[in-house]
């Protein structure tokens, strides 16, 4: 009986060690896209657009795919810079693979013939998916 209740502890602990891995990588990966989407440089947005597709998934990935073209103009046209830095991140759900992670940044942004900005506050809303390749974001949705 004794080992059969040490067996059974051993493994919900391992479990639970599991779970607290994978929300810490969901919350990672979303932190991670959340800086993708706020850090664009207009010298290098082919680059920075390539960051954000390698690092989302699904209906997400395919609309940002289709809009890249004139993201990549906009940002070149206004000489932009924009520099994302997450102030924090938590969980807010987790459903098997998929999360959903709350993630508050500060964005410093120039465009030409504009006097520097204050940092402002963005809070998104980032949902996450293990699409079997890595933990990457499926959806983004920005707080008020």
């Amino acid at each position: 009986m004794l080992i059969a209740i040490v067996g059974w502890l051993g493994y919900r602990d391992a479990a639970v060690r599991a779970d607290e891995g994978l929300r810490a990588e969901m919350v990672a990966a979303a932190s991670r896209g959340a800086v993708n989407l706020t850090t664009i440089d207009h010298e290098r947005a082919e680059q920075d657009v390539q960051r954000i597709l390698d690092s989302s998934t699904g209906a997400f990935r395919d609309d940002f795919a289709q809009r890249s073209e004139a993201f990549i103009e906009a940002a070149r046209k206004a000489q932009s810079k924009s520099v994302g830095t997450v102030v924090e991140a938590g969980l807010e759900s987790v459903d098997g693979d998929v999360g959903r992670v709350l993630v508050a940044l500060n964005v410093m942004t120039s465009n030409r013939g504009v006097p520097e900005q204050a940092p402002r506050g963005w809070r998104m809303r980032v949902g996450v998916v293990d699409d079997g390749g890595g933990i990457k974001v499926s959806s983004v949705e920005f707080v008020p």
